[in-house]
């Protein structure tokens, strides 16, 4: 058994300029930078939200500009092998997640853990 929820909304700019992209989108959806610099490499910062709302975070990317989803789980293996089963594929391993395709074409991140508790909104899959 293991759990996964919807976690992160992630805004893919493309470009370096994260504190620009950063700026824009805080003060476009009006929520306040929470950090900005999550991994200290420049690439990510997070915007301000409630408990009750997805995270939101802006990463600089080589790829054109898109929006994209993370899911998190308490074990990214089962994870990738149940959205495997759905008909999604794993396009490759980054940093400690994994970047899987739905059969739509979109891209989704495979997330570890991201907070304490799941919270109520948690699957549960055997």
């Amino acid at each position: 058994m293991h759990r996964s929820r919807l976690c992160n909304l992630v805004i893919d700019c493309q470009g370096t300029d994260l504190a620009a992209a950063t700026t824009f989108w805080s003060r476009a959806l009006g929520k306040p930078v929470e950090n900005p610099d999550e991994d200290g490499d420049g690439r990510y910062a997070s915007l301000e939200t409630a408990p009750d709302e997805l995270k939101i975070l802006i990463q600089c990317v080589d790829h054109p500009s898109r929006v994209h989803l993370d899911i998190e789980t308490d074990d990214l293996d089962a994870e990738a092998a149940r959205l495997e089963a759905l008909g999604a594929k794993r396009i490759g391993f980054v940093k400690r997640w994994w970047v899987m395709e739905a059969p739509t074409g979109h891209r989704f991140c495979i997330v570890r853990r991201q907070t304490e508790d799941f919270g109520p909104h948690t699957n549960r899959w055997d």
